[in-house]
């Protein structure tokens, strides 16, 4: 049976007044009259944040009222983010650009979405006019490199390596800096959109991208590379193309055995929870301990 519109309205009307007439109480000295408020309004989630935010800017209440908004509507954001965060991991396609989204509205919780969207597909335009049928793997790389590059101008962060801003999407995209993990997911979203198999490798301390062999090329020059990768990029080097061998290298400087998930494309949860541990690395640097148990939470929520 369809509810009529009317009752729906004065549901609504009603839900309004007990949350306004429960934000009038917010700074009540009572604990426990608080304890009460702080749950009945934290319940309604994040339909009780435009109504805290303009009691906040319209009402001189003190500081108490002011502190006790400003941490609960943080409180209901972290609760939806989490929810958010959960349904990804739960879900089957595990979308790369929205994890890093979600990532992102830990720090900026009215993110415009659209407008990373907008801008990721303004690039895959640009590198998409660029492209041709005929180009071999190599060539596509370095016209992607080119136009992601020198024309969009992205870079490593190598002067503030270690800022929090190097892991949100958003910011990067403004300021076309980043580590090498938020270049490397941006660059194979795109890539991925142009059909262009680059997928994300979880190589210690430094993120990579392989370039995986479709076309079996390794196998018929008789260079065959066990992990069915035709070469690696380092999006944090402007696209620098290296070998396996590289890598075992590598791995030989920092002390650390061969492990196949060290050379092979990783799941797209793997990386969001790097992203994650970025994150707590950066902020356990400014010793912003609230964050970083925060940011716990969220990677814990993948087991």
């Amino acid at each position: 049976m369809k509810v009529p519109d009317s009752l729906l309205y004065l549901c609504n009307m009603l839900n309004i007044q007990s949350v306004q007439a429960l934000i009038q109480l917010i700074d009540d000295p009572d604990d426990h009259v608080y304890a009460h408020v702080h749950d009945k309004l934290k319940s309604y989630g994040p339909e009780a944040i435009p109504f805290l935010e303009n009691s906040w800017e319209s009402r001189d209440f003190g500081l108490l009222f002011q502190n006790r908004i400003e941490n609960l509507i943080h409180e209901i954001q972290f609760e939806d983010l989490k929810f958010l965060l959960q349904n990804w991991i739960a879900s089957e396609e595990k979308d790369l650009l929205q994890g890093a989204i979600i990532v992102a509205r830990y720090q900026y919780p009215g993110l415009d979405e659209s407008l990373i969207h907008a801008e990721i597909e303004k690039i895959r335009k640009d590198i998409w006019l660029e492209l041709s049928p005929s180009q071999t793997a190599f060539e596509k790389i370095m016209t992607f490199n080119k136009v992601f590059f020198e024309h969009h101008h992205f870079q490593g962060n190598a002067k503030s390596f270690h800022s929090p801003l190097n892991s949100y999407i958003n910011t990067v995209l403004e300021t076309r800096k980043g580590n090498p993990l938020s270049l490397s997911l941006i660059y194979s979203i795109i890539a991925q959109s142009l059909k262009i198999p680059v997928y994300g490798v979880n190589l210690p301390n430094h993120f990579v991208l392989a370039y995986m062999d479709e076309y079996r090329i390794n196998v018929m020059t008789g260079n065959p590379n066990p992990y069915g990768v035709l070469f690696y990029i380092n999006a944090f080097s402007k696209g620098t193309i290296f070998q396996e061998k590289d890598i075992h290298q590598f791995l030989e400087q920092i002390k650390l055995p061969a492990e196949r998930g060290f050379f092979e494309p990783c799941p797209n949860t793997k990386i969001i929870q790097r992203m994650l541990t970025n994150l707590i690395s950066a902020f356990q640097q400014v010793g912003n301990v609230d964050k970083v148990n925060e940011l716990v939470i969220l990677r814990n929520l993948f087991g």
